[in-house]
């Protein structure tokens, strides 16, 4: 059986089983992770796979699945405790200024500057609902790159704001081509294998030393600035999660 839609997901989720298959990601807020775990149990296979589904819904998630490949000292905090820890990390580290990045929030509305840790642990003294979020160590000197990989297509851009550290284009940032090299093609590659991403909106950060960094990995994001539109985009991809379950190979 071939699951196309979340509404036939739901009129026939209880008959599934091993051999069907569910194209498209999983479209249930609260219950999305319990129907990914709760289908991979069963052998139902998901295009997107349902660690790419999870991975895409959270930041936090990311930055514990991917924390190598990251800014170093990147960390998840889901507690007063790791924070508490991080301070402890990071002034050993001698790293002052950091970033916090709120789980489930995009276009860099979620993202924040701080002087100090201890400015940010101030700040959230009496809010446990901030908890969890991304934190790490401010970069101030960085190419931002966003690329898209879709099967055979490819593309890479800029995003620049000179008046605004969050260089997202949603906050006004500038967009300009950008030529991917090898290593950082198959740094894109690479992480998509390991999260099982059949295509993917990748953000880098590659800094002045040529090191590069993932910032986010996304199944889906903003086409501001690329050269394939929305329509076209999303015809790729569903031709490829087609494809994919008609092959039943990995992702």
């Amino acid at each position: 059986m071939i699951i196309r839609n979340n509404r036939e997901l739901r009129a026939r989720y209880h008959r599934l089983g091993a051999g069907d298959c569910c194209i498209g990601t999983v479209s249930a807020k609260y219950l999305k992770p319990f129907m990914l775990i709760d289908l991979v149990q069963r052998g139902v296979e998901c295009y997107p796979s349902a660690l790419s589904q999870m991975l895409n819904s959270s930041k936090v998630a990311q930055a514990f699945i991917y924390q190598q490949w990251m800014v170093p000292q990147t960390t998840a905090i889901c507690r007063r405790a790791d924070l508490i820890a991080a301070i402890s990390h990071y002034a050993a580290q001698q790293i002052e200024a950091v970033v916090s990045k709120q789980d489930h929030m995009h276009c860099g509305h979620g993202v924040r500057r701080w002087e100090s840790l201890e400015h940010l642990y101030n700040a959230l003294g009496f809010d446990s609902s901030a908890y969890p979020f991304v934190l790490q160590p401010f970069v101030e000197n960085f190419t931002d790159v966003r690329v898209i990989m879709a099967g055979d297509y490819e593309e890479a851009y800029t995003r620049r704001n000179p008046d605004n550290f969050r260089g997202n284009l949603a906050a006004g940032g500038k967009s300009h081509p950008y030529e991917l090299d090898e290593n950082n093609r198959e740094f894109c590659r690479a992480a998509m294998q390991r999260g099982r991403f059949p295509y993917a909106h990748i953000d880098l950060m590659i800094g002045d030393d040529g090191l590069t960094y993932l910032c986010e990995i996304a199944l889906n994001g903003g086409t501001h600035g690329a050269r394939i539109g929305r329509e076209e985009l999303d015809r790729k991809k569903k031709e490829l999660l087609l494809h994919l379950s008609k092959k039943g190979g990995s992702q």
